[in-house]
């Protein structure tokens, strides 16, 4: 669905990212470096109101960065001789560490719109499996799911103990505000950000994790030295949660 506010957003990425590659083409110094890619740049790209989104050299949103800088400091560890289910690989920094994992699946409910090999259609909504995964992974995916609670259960079902799942939603500073499908499209893009968005998450979405059975830690950029945090352009939140290891049935 195209909106005005989509238009707007992808022209100001745009416009931006052609200024970087031009003040680089004209020998611009380049200061800043992308954890995603490796790559030294001169800034990072305008997208909506982040005014230092995407890597000019990759197109890795602040998310994916704070991710790869997680995951290099050693904070974070991908199970390579795990099972990894990742939801809606749009992020090819993280497709390709995740797919080093002896058990990768890349899903998502409509795996026609991706080009990561070996995509399996997987509706959250309907998640079967049992101790099944060591780690799963979802970027931007828990708003747009009818039910999170009932998501957030299926997930705890099919990690294995000990299993976790790391999740990043869009935040605002205010109580989740929660929708349906039943809400026009427009009034969806101005009520959550988005079209396709069924609710905005605020600080609480922490509350239902626990709810459902996690252990949680929650990984805030702002935690980040500065000078860190300015260098590599990361930004957001992880909400790490954790199965216990003893769990009641």
């Amino acid at each position: 669905m195209i909106t005005v506010q989509r238009v707007a957003k992808a022209a100001g990425k745009h416009l931006t990212r052609t200024a970087l590659k031009l003040r680089k083409a004209l020998g611009a110094r380049p200061t800043r470096a992308c954890p995603a890619c490796g790559a030294m740049v001169v800034g990072f790209f305008r997208y909506g109101d982040n005014g230092e989104w995407g890597c000019p050299q990759c197109g890795a949103s602040p998310r994916e960065r704070l991710m790869n800088w997680l995951i290099a400091q050693g904070t974070l560890t991908v199970p390579a001789d795990g099972a990894v289910l990742h939801m809606a690989p749009n992020e090819a920094s993280l497709v390709r560490r995740f797919s080093a994992a002896a058990d990768y699946v890349p899903a998502d409910l409509d795996p026609s719109r991706y080009t990561v090999p070996h995509m399996r259609r997987v509706d959250l909504m309907e998640l079967a499996d049992t101790d099944r995964y060591d780690l799963f992974y979802a970027s931007h995916v828990m708003e747009h799911v009818p039910d999170d609670m009932a998501v957030l259960r299926n997930i705890l079902r099919a990690l294995k103990p000990g299993g976790e799942a790391w999740l990043i939603v869009p935040l605002w500073d205010k109580p989740t505000e929660d929708g349906s499908f039943d809400i026009p499209p427009r009034e969806r893009e101005r009520r959550f950000g988005q079209w396709d968005h069924v609710r905005q998450y605020g600080p609480d979405f922490a509350d239902r994790i626990r709810a459902a059975g996690f252990d949680l830690e929650e990984i805030d950029a702002i935690s980040i030295d500065a000078d860190v945090r300015h260098f590599h352009g990361l930004d957001d939140r992880l909400f790490r949660a954790r199965k216990p290891a003893s769990i009641a049935r």
